[in-house]
């Protein structure tokens, strides 16, 4: 991302904070896209802001007073101006919790979920003419990326491009299906139409997201529907686009196509995000996540037939409801047998209104404790072989920003990894070979071997 500018003189300032998901980085971004043509601009800091936006999640526990503890501070500098700034509630917290906000913070001047940001302007007149708080948490029957205006900020070399939303999937202990809906697909020329105009503005490689990604279908121009395979690739033959990469995925929907086109499309980056969430058939049943271990085994094999250098990512919740030693211990075993580049690791914790959390037998912390720590240090062990594994290896990497250092810039690997380097600054947004003579805990050290840009 570019680096926040001042606005121009008679502008108004504009601060989103982020918490959470790509997605949710994404949302803040399209939010500031639509706030643009009223007049705002994005400023580093909410001081002294006109509006500020907390852009919220609820995967996590405490996520709501997370919030609440954040709007006190974003009080006191309402407060001071006056009570000009407006202050905004945006979110997966403002979906599940809109009503709790506005009764415990009634500064609040504007809550709304994360379906309806597309109608901000209107939100922003109504609470400029002190109506009283507005609220929208209602799934709208329009689809916000209609009413989308095409970003005007370049992304910089690498983006986000959100494909699909909401989920169907209900597992146990997730809050998504509630707060973001049913799954949604947008249209093939709606995608296409983004990434021509991020390729155009100097973007190199796209993360497509989505709640459940691999579960786009989205209508072609011709009238048919195309799965995920397909689209991809379709990008790949976008002038401009040398990388791409998709998160979040789930195993029930990785289908013959995709995994055909991890073979096909060069592209694609070699490194996939799939969450297991357990290696216990048993707690997999209890998650409802309707695929058992051997599932996602099968797929990871049929995947590295596919593509022999992928490497791996996923998501694992230890201390789910019920779980025992033999079942954490399952986890484990799944963990050596694949092996990972990188993964998620997060203790159970109940989200209000989600099957799992109304279960009678909940973990005690300190045993979630010691069985995260046990993941975790497993998974680090793994991160850091792979790491080890890269060194002496020639690899693209797509230069990105400057480093912390003078004279360093920093770039991505194929596997997502920080690559640091002594270069000049008029390499970023330029893809070259660099050969990795460092592994660190979560990035690695290269030199330049090909100045040139790969085509």
């Amino acid at each position: 991302m570019n680096a926040i500018q001042p606005p121009a003189s008679g502008r108004k300032r504009l601060h989103v904070i982020t918490w959470g998901c790509q997605m949710n980085v994404y949302d803040s971004g399209r939010m500031t896209d639509v706030l643009a043509p009223i007049g705002y601009a994005p400023v580093a800091e909410p001081e002294g802001a006109d509006m500020v936006i907390l852009n919220t999640c609820h995967i996590r526990d405490k996520a709501a007073e997370k919030v609440f503890s954040e709007l006190g501070r974003l009080r006191r500098m309402k407060e001071a101006s006056g009570n000009r700034m407006i202050l905004a509630v945006a979110g997966c917290v403002a979906q599940a919790e809109g009503a709790e906000i506005l009764a415990r913070a009634p500064y609040v001047d504007i809550v709304l979920g994360p379906q309806t940001y597309h109608r901000l302007p209107e939100m922003v007149a109504q609470a400029s003419r002190a109506a009283g708080a507005v609220i929208e948490t209602e799934f709208p029957a329009e689809d916000k990326f209609d009413f989308l205006p095409e970003s005007a900020t370049p992304q910089g070399p690498t983006a986000f491009l959100t494909i699909q939303e909401g989920c169907d999937k209900f597992c146990s202990f997730c809050v998504v299906p509630y707060t973001r809906g049913a799954e949604a697909s947008r249209s093939v020329a709606a995608i296409l139409r983004e990434a021509r105009h991020l390729a155009g503005q100097g973007t190199r490689e796209i993360t497509l997201l989505g709640q459940n990604v691999n579960a786009w279908h989205g209508e072609a121009p011709d009238g048919s529907t195309w799965g995920l395979g397909r689209l991809l690739r379709e990008l790949a033959d976008v002038p401009g686009l040398a990388r791409l990469r998709y998160a979040t995925s789930h195993p029930r929907d990785m289908d013959n196509d995709l995994i055909a086109a991890h073979r096909d499309v060069p592209a694609l980056m070699p490194f996939l995000h799939l969450p297991v969430q357990s290696g216990s058939d048993r707690i997999l049943a209890a998650m409802n996540r309707k695929h058992t271990a051997a599932d996602y085994r099968r797929i990871i094999d049929r995947l590295r037939d596919a593509r022999p250098e992928l490497a791996l990512s996923s998501d694992f919740i230890v201390g789910h409801p019920g779980e025992t030693e033999a079942d954490h211990e399952a986890t484990m075993a799944l963990v050596r047998d694949i092996g990972f580049a990188q993964a998620y690791s997060f203790k159970y914790s109940p989200r209000p209104g989600t099957p799992a959390a109304g279960l009678p037998i909940q973990m005690a912390e300190d045993i979630k404790d010691r069985r995260l720590q046990a993941l975790q240090a497993l998974l680090r062990e793994q991160q850091a072989r792979f790491g080890a594994g890269c060194v002496g290896m020639d690899m693209p990497v797509l230069f990105t920003g400057a480093g912390r250092h003078p004279g360093q810039i920093v770039g991505r690997s194929p596997y997502l990894q920080p690559v640091h380097l002594s270069g000049a600054a008029d390499l970023v947004g330029t893809e070259s070979i660099v050969r990795i003579v460092a592994s660190h805990p979560n990035s690695l050290a290269g030199t330049l071997v090909q100045e040139r840009q790969i085509a």
